[in-house]
């Protein structure tokens, strides 16, 4: 895509994160920077606000006597004070750790006493703290936005308390571009999360490159949802931010999400498949509500979208039915794009792959959605699809500057300056996951079309090798059987076995109305265990993945209610599930079921 790049701070200008900053504050000084919901209104904050308030956050973390290269932790939602830390801490040289603030107390702590940090600002996090405060010896000061306070703990402070009302500007000693800026954790589906390092570099031109792919500017509005503590949303949905200019818009929450976008209508949003998901199920519930006429009409408003979509990419030439297209626009698409604020110009999708069907719906409508692939350790952009050259199954071209192959397994592999310094105190690690050439090993399989396009297939760890030798990806086969929703979670098992299993957790209200058609008791857990309910329940699995090999056919379900999630440890920050745990968890049930072949 070539456009208008004038506005963008290149990354010889900036050198430094903190460099960026600086330079668009000088740039687009009275130019809104950030946009949040105080409590009571929502409140713009200028560039010149935003480094007047990055100034008093220097001098409350220089009082606390820190080195240059000293780790400090973030704990917070996204807010503006989420980018104020970030900022004061970088321009001292410190390094900046950000943590989930929904992440198990456990994996807090040993998170601190690897990075070491000496200082943490959190929000309202202080009681799970407390349950660990004899692991977390390393952190010389806990900061509390919130004002929370605890005489029993003198590590204690209040921001408010800690902040000072008014600081000289210190600034930046010396713009060393490959000094170590942050450590992100990935988040650990086996075993115990690892330090990704980034240097500055690494991210400036990450954001430069990924600007190159996407057309945002000053005028554009943000919404900032996803936690700031990934690293997709950090680069894109703040960093970029800065390299453009554009104004970024906090949410409150993901439960006032839609509201918000109706509220602050961004122009671009940054997301996950997630979000996507949750509306086109919510799109097909209501058909299935609606009359036979209006569902005849989507379909149609669909067919026709994906006609227009790939006449417009140039893949196919005008057809008569184009000429529905206004009216189809206005009586459907336009009330589905409604929902993202209405005035959406572009909508990013990564962190996950997007189910095709999905991506397809939307683009269909109008909806301006590029897929992209990335993660952490490449900081984290590797390829996007660009508006005139999008294939919405594909993962997108390689960023400019970016190199990558096919290597052994199908591996995709990476090349380039925003490749990660290593692993925080693990070489081995490092030294496994990149080549003396330089080329990292992403871990995920892929194939590179004749366009370029880099497609995804699969997770080389997650592959499952059957007792028959038989290799089964189980991600393909469960985003075909979420299809169905009759599941909201589920994973395929069967490594070393002579046939798969499904463990899914049901969706409560279409569970019920299975049950009732049964003649089951969708409250007993007996029912759960009907061998009349797992057969009825094979049957759709069946249908659902018809189009995969005959040994890849799974021959036992588990039928669970209680959802995977975080809290129980089944569920990653970033919401991948814990494969291991999961399988650990329901050990004897699948014991069971294998006992019988």
């Amino acid at each position: 895509m070539t456009h208008n790049i004038d506005h963008l701070i290149r990354p010889e200008q900036a050198v430094t994160l903190f460099g960026l900053f600086l330079e668009r504050a000088r740039l687009s000084p009275e130019s809104v920077a950030y946009r949040h919901f105080d409590g009571n209104a929502w409140r713009d904050i200028t560039w010149r606000k935003a480094r007047e308030e990055v100034t008093r956050w220097q001098a409350a973390l220089l009082s606390e006597g820190l080195s240059s290269g000293d780790r400090v932790g973030v704990m917070l939602k996204n807010c503006p004070e989420w980018v104020f830390y970030d900022q004061a801490a970088l321009s001292l040289g410190l390094v900046v750790v950000p943590l989930y603030t929904v992440d198990r107390p456990e994996n807090v702590a040993y998170i601190a006493n690897d990075a070491e940090i000496r200082v943490l600002l959190f929000e309202n996090q202080w009681k799970s703290l407390k349950g660990v405060i004899n692991q977390l010896g390393c952190v010389k000061r806990f900061v509390s936005l919130s004002g929370i306070e605890d005489r029993d703990e003198d590590r204690l402070i209040s921001a408010s308390n800690w902040l000072p009302e008014k600081a000289e500007f210190r600034s930046e000693s010396g713009r060393e571009g490959d000094k170590l800026a942050t450590i992100i954790y990935t988040s650990g589906t086996t075993g115990h999360p690892k330090g990704v390092m980034l240097s500055h570099r690494n991210i400036v031109c990450n954001a430069y490159a990924g600007l190159l792919a996407f057309q945002i500017g000053p005028g554009d509005v943000m919404l900032s949802f996803l936690p700031l503590s990934h690293s997709f949303e950090r680069t894109v949905g703040y960093y970029i931010s800065i390299m453009a200019g554009s104004t970024v818009a906090f949410s409150r929450s993901i439960q006032l999400l839609l509201d918000d976008m109706q509220i602050v209508r961004p122009t671009v949003l940054v997301s996950v498949p997630r979000i996507y998901e949750r509306i086109y199920n919510s799109i097909q519930v209501n058909l299935e509500k609606g009359s036979a006429w209006s569902r005849r009409l989507f379909s149609m408003t669909e067919r026709i979208g994906w006609l227009r979509f790939e006449y417009l990419q140039g893949r196919r030439g005008w057809h008569a039915s184009l000429l529905f297209w206004p009216v189809l626009k206005r009586l459907v698409a336009d009330r589905v794009m409604r929902r993202f604020g209405g005035r959406l110009k572009l909508s990013i999708s990564g962190g996950a792959p997007l189910q095709p069907d999905i991506s397809k719906l939307f683009v269909s409508l109008g909806l301006p959605l590029l897929q992209g692939y990335g993660l952490t350790e490449t900081s984290p952009i590797v390829s996007a699809n660009r508006m005139n050259n999008n294939f919405p199954a594909s993962a997108g071209l390689p960023l400019e500057g970016i190199e990558v192959r096919i290597g052994e397994h199908d591996a995709l592999l990476v090349r380039s300056v925003c490749n990660m310094l290593g692993y925080w105190k693990n070489k081995e690690a490092t030294d496994a996951m990149i080549s003396p050439e330089g080329w990292l090993n992403t871990g995920d399989t892929a194939r590179i079309s004749d366009t370029g396009h880099l497609y995804i297939t699969g997770r080389i760890k997650e592959i499952i090798v059957m007792s028959n030798g038989e290799k089964v990806p189980p991600a393909d086969m469960q985003h075909a059987i979420l299809r169905d929703r009759l599941f909201d979670q589920v994973m395929v098992w069967g490594e070393g076995r002579p046939c798969l299993v499904l463990l899914a957790v049901l969706n409560v209200e279409n569970w019920i109305k299975l049950a009732g058609e049964i003649g089951l008791d969708p409250d007993s857990p007996e029912s759960l265990k009907d061998r009349r309910a797992e057969k009825k329940v094979l049957d759709r699995i069946a249908l659902q993945i018809r189009e995969f090999p005959g040994y890849a056919k799974i021959s036992r379900v588990l039928l669970l209610l209680e959802p995977w999630t975080i809290e129980n440890g089944l569920l990653t920050p970033t919401l991948k599930l814990k494969r291991d745990k999961v399988v650990e968890k329901y050990a004897g049930e699948i014991d069971e079921f294998y006992s019988r072949y």
